[in-house]
């Protein structure tokens, strides 16, 4: 069986049509889409997309959905929300506005994590940030001791993650953790749609697509900040060093 990981969308709509046609000349059995599929310019259609393949898709909540929902059902928002910047919370107060009831039931049955066996890899776990929660920061680079907590215990081989938008492939303790990256919204360089095929071995994938043609499509949205918090990813997404120093103190401690 062949897995597919494909985290981060962000609603990027002509990232993920590259990658499914990626997809399926790579034969894949099954899609896991690891939450942040919202919010972003173009959500709907990228739904309706992911929910129309011809392979099974399973999904999981990331910090973006958590948001969203909350928002949307005017729920006590996670802590975390109040000391993101005012345009990243006008996005998801946009984004609340434009779900459709029958998504926003959608999102609410996606779990947190999911466990699956996969041949060639055994048991892995699929998080959005960690196995723990939804939005906490770690990179390549955060030292081990910080993260052992974290992942006391799972008893898997595997767990693979996203929410930081950047590909890595480390051990902690004695459990193999791997970032699929970004599909929609990479903070790393080469620009494309970065995501995981996993199965006998794990596949670092990076699909390229036309993304002067995306950035015009993003831009006849009416997302806020479309610029800034949208083309801009799609166009010149940051290193990897630009990416660890603006998150430094957010990282775990």
């Amino acid at each position: 069986m062949r897995v597919a990981a494909l985290y981060d969308i962000h609603g990027n709509l002509p990232a993920l049509e590259a990658v499914l046609e990626e997809i399926r000349r790579a034969a894949v059995d099954r899609v896991v889409v690891g939450g942040d599929v919202v919010p972003g310019p173009m959500t709907g259609e990228t739904l309706a997309c992911l929910l129309d393949l011809e392979v099974p898709v399973q999904f999981i909540q990331g910090n973006g959905e958590v948001a969203v929902l909350a928002e949307r059902t005017g729920t006590e928002p996670p802590d975390w929300y109040r000391t993101i910047p005012e345009p990243a919370r006008a996005i998801v107060r946009w984004q609340a506005q434009q779900l459709d009831p029958e998504h926003e039931r959608l999102l609410a049955t996606w779990p947190m994590t999911l466990r699956m066996p996969i041949p060639g890899l055994g048991d892995v776990l699929f998080c959005h940030a960690t196995p723990r929660n939804e939005n906490e920061i770690f990179f390549r680079v955060t030292p081990e001791e910080r993260l052992l907590p974290v992942f006391d215990g799972l008893d898997v081989p595997l767990v693979v993650c996203g929410h930081t938008h950047m590909q890595f492939d480390r051990t902690i303790g004695t459990i193999r953790v791997v970032n699929a990256g970004s599909v929609g919204m990479p903070f790393e360089q080469p620009p494309g749609a970065y995501w995981l095929l996993l199965g006998p071995d794990v596949q670092f994938r990076r699909t390229e697509y036309d993304l002067a043609k995306a950035a015009e499509r993003i831009r006849g949205t009416n997302y806020p900040h479309v610029e800034e918090l949208a083309v801009r990813y799609v166009l010149h997404p940051p290193s990897e060093a630009e990416t660890l120093a603006l998150f430094a103190g957010a990282e775990l401690p």
